[in-house]
């Protein structure tokens, strides 16, 4: 079982294409790619933890498409997504199972569709991934964006995450000041 991240699908979203300067001649080939490249990597029994701003029209539509539907996170975009309501979360912090931080503590991980400059414990080595940019913003401490404008168009898994992870440097780390630690 893998864990997955994603963001910024804009699925059924035409404009995107130019916006983002997409590889694309047309919105359909655009959600067919995405959607093939998504089933090629997540298989049942994955964890997927969508960012936002996954479609533009009926999400059902496309979820009906992809072999394991993800953990959706509220983006800008998500109008099928209701305020207040649990199923709808604005940012979720994951303790994924057997990775642990670089002092050996579970590995915290602040998932949120906005970048954010300070995120819970990101002076003590937790990590924060984003989406909403597009690219357009570099990675800041032990953070960055997971939209698949960044990555190929496919999910990224938690390992790619680790790899990229480990090319960075925690903004502030109170960790390596300390005494006895």
């Amino acid at each position: 079982m893998a864990i997955f991240f994603t963001s910024d699908m804009h699925l059924g979203h035409k404009n995107i294409i130019r916006l983002s300067d997409r590889p694309f001649g047309s919105m359909e080939e655009m959600d067919q790619v995405i959607i093939d490249n998504y089933n090629s990597v997540v298989k049942v029994g994955d964890t997927v933890y969508d960012l936002g701003d996954f479609s533009f029209k009926n999400p059902k539509e496309y979820l009906d498409q992809l072999n394991v539907l993800p953990v959706r996170i509220k983006g800008s975009h998500d109008y099928d997504m209701k305020e207040g309501n649990p199923q709808s979360p604005r940012m979720l912090v994951i303790k994924p199972n057997n990775y642990f931080d670089k002092y050996g503590d579970p590995l915290e991980i602040t998932l949120c569709h906005y970048a954010m400059r300070s995120w819970s414990k990101s002076h003590y080595g937790t990590w924060h991934l984003y989406g909403h940019h597009h690219g357009l913003l570099p990675p800041y401490g032990l953070s960055f964006d997971v939209g698949v404008d960044c990555w190929n168009f496919y999910p990224v898994s938690l390992e790619q995450v680790k790899e990229k992870m480990d090319t960075l440097e925690p903004i502030i780390d109170f960790r390596k000041n300390q005494k006895g630690v």
